[in-house]
């Protein structure tokens, strides 16, 4: 448990992937983990937001895991859970520069004290420090969009962040909403147990090619105006799309990925769709079939697989949203107040991402301080 100090350097909010690079530049740049820098992680093991990922998502489906800053992720079995084999590494990667990671810990506010940041925590204790890094990612902010009757829903719903095995739905007709990787994958996985009925908003953002480098630094770079311009970040689906795997196309030629549309509003029993019209025009015209205006469908399950938020609750004393909704940053890691600097926010919430921001943010602490 950490108890109050005389002021801390700097404080590292998070333990995922971000915030373990951060802290692993700090200590490269001379930052002393434990008295001039401390790094609190709400969760009770080292993991991030990969240790809460389903068994059935193997390291081999992940869509990338980058390596952390000096240190490699080596020899990892893709046919193990990827929540294992990341939450393995990310407990070898805190032994290894010895980073002292304080958990479980969450962070309540941060407020202004006297020209000192103020850090409350949980378990009632109130940390100081010049600096702090927020790293808090979006697993703790699960969204779940309001949709008309919503609250007339006899049934049981639940997010991404509550799936743990394709058994749960055994029997059951699920609808399934949200266009993202995730839809997607949980729609393959549990097709086999139950009777799944896809919704989305808008059309199956299928590619035509696969991921690639500079894919993804074009995904970076609309990802990085926005956040710059004080606007929300988007989906990540949004940007990057649904890339071409034979799985996926197989799943549309067996019509599991093949979306009926927004819904419109829920009943006690089921779902009821607004119709859409069709577009030939899409990469996988096929899997965008959307009902009729109207159409019933009875459902036992809703699963929401439509995204997170960004977790930043826990900065509001200090006001920091621009009027566009987003934080104002002045750029990827640094806010308005040069003592608040955020990483995995943006452009950062990708895995290669988290790591260039932690180096960029550490670069930005010892300059600060060194400036005080």
């Amino acid at each position: 448990m950490v108890t109050p100090v005389a002021p801390w350097e700097v404080i590292v909010i998070g333990a995922g992937q971000a915030g373990l690079a951060t802290a692993r530049e700090l200590v490269r740049r001379g930052l002393t983990p434990g008295s001039e820098m401390l790094v609190l992680d709400a969760d009770e093991e080292p993991g991030g937001a990969w240790r809460h990922r389903w068994d059935s998502l193997t390291f081999g489906r992940a869509h990338g895991v980058a390596n952390l800053p000096g240190m490699k992720l080596e020899d990892a079995d893709n046919d193990l859970p990827a929540s294992q084999v990341v939450s393995d590494y990310f407990r070898q990667y805190e032994e290894n520069f010895s980073l002292g990671v304080v958990r479980p810990v969450r962070v309540k506010h941060v407020s202004d004290d006297n020209g000192l940041l103020r850090v409350e925590t949980d378990n009632g204790v109130v940390l100081h420090s010049r600096m702090i890094v927020s790293a808090t990612g979006t697993w703790q902010a699960p969204f779940i969009p309001w949709t008309p009757g919503i609250d007339t829903f006899q049934g049981r719903q639940m997010h991404t962040v509550d799936f743990r095995s394709a058994s749960d739905f055994e029997g059951a007709r699920t609808l399934v909403v949200g266009g993202g990787l995730s839809a997607v994958q949980l729609l393959l996985d549990i097709a086999p147990v139950t009777k799944t009925i896809w919704s989305t908003r808008r059309p199956p953002q299928f590619r035509t090619r696969p991921f690639d480098d500079n894919w993804g630094r074009d995904v970076e770079f609309k990802v990085r105006e926005r956040t710059l311009a004080g606007l929300p970040p988007r989906s990540v689906v949004s940007n990057t799309g649904i890339p071409p795997l034979p799985e996926y196309l197989n799943g549309i030629e067996k019509g599991i990925l093949v979306s009926r549309g927004p819904i419109a509003r829920f009943r006690e029993n089921g779902v009821v769709f607004a119709g859409a019209p069709e577009d030939p025009s899409l990469a996988q015209p096929r899997s965008w079939k959307p009902a009729a205006p109207q159409t019933f469908e009875q459902v036992d399950i809703v699963f929401w697989n439509t995204g997170f938020r960004y977790a930043i609750s826990h900065l509001a004393p200090l006001r920091l949203r621009a009027s566009g909704g987003g934080l104002a940053m002045v750029d990827e890691v640094r806010t308005v107040d040069p003592r608040v600097l955020v990483v995995g926010y943006g452009a950062g919430a990708s895995t290669t991402g988290a790591s260039r921001e932690g180096r960029m943010a550490a670069r930005a602490v010892v300059e600060y301080l060194a400036g005080k």
